[in-house]
């Protein structure tokens, strides 16, 4: 497993990134990065308020602008589930990182989200989480090295494997 490389979580909303994301960054030592949390930050305010006032796309641009920005290696990252949309952004995480996709069946994600309209979900007016997931899994498969199916697993079994399956992949 390369030290300088990035693991780079990504995923539905509410499929564990983020915490998946800190146990993982206990487990091998390293730093762990929240991309939401970072954004949040550096923004002043929460990725709600940010989509609420300056609308989804601003939102999916300075989301992309700040991920490109990010300059970590020996890291593990959980990003926030609309960063797939942005060619630049995933171009800039594939190019130091592991990309490794949490995979969880539409049924699971609806009873883990029941905080939809404070997370900062980047849904359009009228959008289901049932388009969203139809439009975002085509977008995480297609930029994931490894993909994890998480439905079956506790938090510490997708760890595992996760580190598992990043010894065999090249």
């Amino acid at each position: 497993m390369d030290q300088n490389k990035n693991i780079i979580l990504i995923g539905m909303p509410a499929v564990g990134k983020s915490t998946i994301g800190v146990l993982l960054a206990k487990r091998l030592g390293r730093y762990f990065l929240d991309t939401d949390v970072f954004i949040q930050a550096l923004v002043g305010r929460t990725l709600q308020e940010i989509i609420n006032s300056d609308g989804l796309d601003k939102f999916c641009k300075l989301e992309a602008e700040h991920i490109c920005c990010i300059d970590k290696t020996n890291c593990v990252i959980a990003t926030g589930g609309s960063v797939v949309y942005s060619d630049s952004a995933m171009s800039c995480l594939k190019a130091n990182g592991t990309v490794i996709y949490l995979d969880l069946p539409l049924e699971m994600i609806k009873k883990r989200l029941t905080d939809l309209n404070i997370r900062g979900v980047v849904m359009s007016k009228g959008q289901t989480l049932d388009d969203l997931y139809k439009r975002r899994t085509p977008l995480y498969e297609k930029w994931a090295d490894i993909t994890i199916d998480c439905r079956s697993l506790t938090h510490e079994q997708v760890v595992g494997e996760i580190i598992e399956r990043l010894k065999t992949f090249l």
